[in-house]
């Protein structure tokens, strides 16, 4: 069948990535808004997580950018540092064979290498409403040449105070970008906003986020005492025996116990809290992504948008002090016409949060009495045996490039005096090479540089390489094999 977003103007490197992600059929919100973004129109969107939402943005402003421009032509702001990594991740993999290069600016990592980062060809720009404007600030962010501009999740925007700062960012823009508003609701702040930058924007609304699937079953378990509570909750997980499940806590403090103890009963699990350090909160994510646990346990920092497929459990084991985070949290799960179902223990004193999740929602939680001890003894041992299962890891959504694209690590950069010149020139200059299709980003740093083969040269290149000179020096290379792609070191040679 024959993909089906070519009904739409959009390039064959566009086409060809999306081939190879297996998009080839829109979902109902790219459906909506892919022509008209094509079309230069600003875009109000309402639509929920794992609606197929950053696609519908990444697809056209893809299409859109001139690999030739070295300074930004579009931004993407986002409210937490997951959300912007898993953006910067679906710009890039569209983008791929376009070669665009897609830096990710956030709060908590070194200025100096973003800096950086940015001094060299930069296409798309990801970031935090604080850090952006810190860029912008410092001049070390040009936005003169943005035609494109992404808030999304903006009523979480909203909720975090970013909404002066995201003011202050849009200042800096000049001309008049198309504008594309996500949000799950709509209040006053944000009409106000989309009205001082917004031209006449098409609202398009697909689902509401307000209400939760009829596909998630809801039950609650009632606890009269704290000390009660994680051992009720250690029957309940046994005797629900998830496939792949959440675990909400109002603290982190509450989250780093429940992970330490199920560690301790040799269950395999990740956690997720705002006090983690951001490279692990990154490799978690994928290794839940990737299968390699069944069981993460969060404060609300994963309660929205951080896209997770086929979770079967969500488990509120701090009922939310918000109605909406209630709806957000069970949301993770019964997605894309599957089946979920939601947990909740709730405390005697907490009757009125849940009155009021009940009210919102239009449904009544089943209330289930305590598994009794027998029965949680003869599920413990298909429990364990389930979540100490290793299954096989799914790849990552760059991993489907793996067969036609490499990646070289050249030793040599700024103290060497190398430019991205010199790279292309000496690349370019091997027989079946062509500069222009065949080498992809290249990231220069202090004594090392990073550059893409593109269409399956990569073995071409590392075997030709070495007769050719960059600044003035043969470099030969040997290959090493991890755990994403192949990577090439290519060192100096004696």
């Amino acid at each position: 069948m024959e993909n089906q977003f070519r009904q739409y103007p959009l390039e064959e490197d566009i086409l060809g990535a999306l081939d190879a992600l297996g998009y080839t059929q829109p979902t109902e919100i790219q459906a909506a808004v892919i022509p008209s973004i094509l079309n230069g129109r600003d875009i109000i969107a309402k639509s929920k997580t794992g609606s197929g939402k950053t696609a519908a943005f990444a697809i056209p402003i893809c299409n859109f950018a001139d690999w030739e421009q070295n300074t930004a032509q579009a931004l993407v702001l986002e409210p937490t540092r997951e959300l912007a990594f898993q953006v910067k991740d679906e710009l890039y993999a569209i983008g791929r064979f376009k070669r665009l290069k897609v830096p990710v600016l956030y709060g908590g990592f070194p200025m100096e290498k973003q800096i950086l980062t940015l001094k060299q060809k930069t296409h798309i720009v990801v970031g935090t409403p604080g850090r952006v404007l810190d860029h912008c600030k410092r001049g070390t962010l040009d936005l003169s040449k943005v035609r494109y501009v992404v808030i999304d999740e903006a009523d979480l925007m909203l909720d975090m105070g970013f909404i002066e700062d995201v003011k202050n960012i849009l200042m800096h823009l000049e001309g008049k970008p198309v504008f594309m508003l996500f949000s799950a609701t709509m209040g006053e702040r944000l009409e106000a906003l989309a009205a001082q930058f917004m031209h006449e924007p098409l609202e398009v609304k697909i689902e509401n986020d307000t209400e939760t699937a009829d596909t998630i079953e809801q039950v609650g378990y009632f606890v009269d005492e704290d000390e009660k509570k994680l051992p009720l909750f250690l029957d309940i997980l046994t005797m629900e025996n998830p496939d792949n499940a959440m675990v909400f806590c109002g603290t982190r403090e509450m989250v780093e116990v429940l992970y330490y103890r199920l560690r301790k009963e040799g269950i395999a699990c990740g956690m997720l809290h705002g006090m983690i350090d951001q490279k692990v909160r990154t490799r978690t994510i994928e290794d839940f992504r990737a299968q390699g646990f069944r069981i993460l346990i969060a404060t609300d920092v994963a309660a929205r948008g951080v896209d997770f497929q086929n979770i079967t459990h969500v488990f509120n084991y701090d009922l939310p002090t918000n109605k909406e985070v209630y709806v957000h949290r069970i949301g993770r799960t019964g997605r894309a016409g599957e089946t979920g179902r939601a947990v909740s223990l709730i405390r005697e004193d907490e009757q009125k949060m849940l009155n009021s999740i009940e009210s919102f929602t239009g449904v009544g939680l089943a209330i289930l009495k305590p598994p009794a001890a027998e029965d949680v003894e003869n599920a413990r041992s298909a429990f364990l045996k389930r979540q100490r299962q290793k299954r096989p890891r799914k790849k990552k959504k760059q991993d489907v490039f793996g067969g036609q694209i490499m990646n070289l690590t050249i030793g040599g950069g700024k103290k060497s005096k190398l430019r991205s010149g010199d790279v292309v020139g000496a690349i370019s200059s091997i027989d079946g090479v062509d500069g222009k299709t065949d080498i992809g980003a290249i990231d220069i740093r202090e004594s090392i540089t990073y550059v893409e083969i593109l269409n399956g040269k990569g073995a071409l290149v590392l075997e030709e390489l070495p007769k050719r000179t960059m600044k003035g020096k043969y470099r030969k290379g040997s290959q090493t094999r991890e755990r994403i792609g192949t990577i090439i070191k290519v060192r100096h040679s004696n």
